[in-house]
């Protein structure tokens, strides 16, 4: 976790005039620093036995690392299209719209290419999740990546916004007695798609915030 740099200038010359962690995170709450500022300026350092402060190694960002989470999210969003999708035609076809009908080949052909596309993204997205979760467990320091960080939030952000609008939808139609089966069931597809995704990416922010204070 980064910190500003005056932040880690002042942990290092307290830790090397001898004061104590639990005194400089005082200090600075008294002097107004966040939380995420604090962790992040003393954990820059080892707390091992020394006569001057360890640093401990940074995160930085390498091109392998940009590509790997790049693709990854790619997959998750194509995966989670794909999905929403095949589940949107399957219930279109189990409750079909009297007032409105598709040419069969049409039904077909989206079908075909939501399953195309979750064959191919779902996997990916599986193997690229085992691969980034084994790496993290070697080198926990690796959770620190600003590119995973941000993707992370951006994924938050998206799932969030999906869901508002989800809710929203589901008030609007409900106040205008207009709730079918086949409305909630699309409702519910889309706030399980959305709510999975943001529960999952929440719990791993928390990990790595756990992981920081240890």
């Amino acid at each position: 976790m980064s910190a500003p740099e005056e932040l880690r200038r002042f942990v290092k010359d307290g830790l090397n005039r001898g004061v104590g962690r639990s005194q400089l995170r005082t200090a600075l709450e008294d002097a107004g620093w966040g939380g995420a500022d604090i962790r992040g300026a003393l954990t820059c350092y080892a707390d091992v036995e020394f006569p001057v402060p360890v640093p401990r190694p940074q995160p930085y960002l390498s091109a392998r690392d940009a590509f790997v989470y790049l693709l990854l999210f790619t997959a998750l969003y194509l995966s989670a299209f794909s999905l929403g999708q095949l589940l949107f035609e399957l219930i279109n076809y189990t409750f079909p719209d009297p007032s409105y009908s598709r040419p069969a080949q049409v039904v077909r052909e989206l079908i075909r290419w939501s399953v195309s596309l979750l064959v191919v993204a779902g996997p990916l997205f599986v193997g690229l999740s085992r691969l980034v979760g084994k790496e993290l467990a070697a080198d926990p320091a690796k959770r620190a990546s600003k590119v995973r960080r941000w993707l992370t939030y951006l994924t938050l952000f998206v799932a969030a916004t999906v869901l508002i609008g989800d809710v929203t939808t589901l008030v609007y139609n409900l106040l205008g007695g207009e709730l079918s089966t086949r409305f909630l069931l699309k409702v519910l597809t889309v706030g399980a798609l959305a709510g999975g995704g943001f529960w999952y990416y929440l719990t791993d922010l928390r990990a790595d915030e756990r992981e920081s204070e240890a």
